[in-house]
């Protein structure tokens, strides 16, 4: 019996960490507004797409995350991005998750994609974006 427990334990083990593999690649490119450091997890978008200024504008008593792209690429590129939002204690404020919002960045064109926090306690933001086919 503990010979079987411990193979269903690690059966279960493997299939979260398998599950935890499949999940965190799913953004090819992570912006942090505190440390402003970007994780590229995908080196072609990091390759054609350039993060310019991150930003944070109170608004109303919430906090807008703003992140300035800069394409790199001749043609369009069609992105999803989606923001996640925490308090000043670092901790995740929206009980949600947001849904992926969608983005074309023209070649060598500019924009910015932007989200005010639902949360008042919503203080500094994380966004992801990645790129889709179209």
């Amino acid at each position: 019996m503990d010979i079987i427990l411990k193979k269903s334990l690690a059966c279960c083990l493997s299939a979260v960490f398998f599950m935890a593999g499949c999940t965190s690649i799913t953004a090819g490119l992570r912006v942090d507004s505190q440390t402003q450091k970007v994780v590229f997890a995908d080196r072609v978008l990091g390759n054609r797409l350039e993060v310019g200024d991150i930003a944070i504008i109170e608004s109303e008593g919430h906090s807008r995350g703003i992140v300035t792209l800069s394409s790199q690429y001749g043609s369009d590129q069609h992105i999803q991005y989606r923001f996640y939002w925490y308090d000043d204690d670092g901790l995740e404020v929206n009980s949600k998750q947001a849904a992926w919002k969608g983005a074309v960045v023209h070649g060598y064109d500019v924009i910015s994609v932007s989200e005010v926090s639902v949360n008042p306690r919503g203080t500094q933001f994380r966004v992801q974006i990645r790129q889709i086919d179209e």
